[in-house]
């Protein structure tokens, strides 16, 4: 199991710390270190769709103008964005068994798909 993101996100600590709390071992990609691909991006988009791998309530997307935000319409544009700005990447993103499987952190959707 990999989980993606960056290591000062409150999120990914919660995430972190409750899959250490049910003994889940995970490889953690920080993706501001290793950055990450269009491919990766691509296969998170058609799993979660484009738009919620997109993190609009951060700060990296809400120091864009209006019209920046809203010329990133459509998947190609925010793979493209996100790879310049990965903290702009919704967190964390777990793949387990190298398929994309969670977005964000909810315990209730922790517990079903990973327990």
């Amino acid at each position: 199991m990999i989980v993606y993101g960056i290591p000062n996100c409150n999120t990914v600590k919660k995430a972190q710390d409750w899959l250490k709390e049910n003994n889940i071992v995970f490889e953690f990609h920080d993706f501001k270190k290793k950055g990450i691909t269009a491919e990766k991006l691509n296969e998170w988009c058609n799993a979660f769709g484009w738009e919620t791998v997109l993190n609009r309530k951060g700060l990296t997307w809400k120091k864009l103008s209006k019209e920046a935000q809203l010329e990133i319409n459509n998947q190609a544009l925010a793979i493209a964005y996100l790879v310049a700005h990965t903290s702009a990447i919704k967190r964390p993103i777990i793949e387990k068994n190298n398929t994309p499987v969670l977005v964000g952190f909810d315990v209730a959707k922790y517990e079903q798909t990973l327990l």
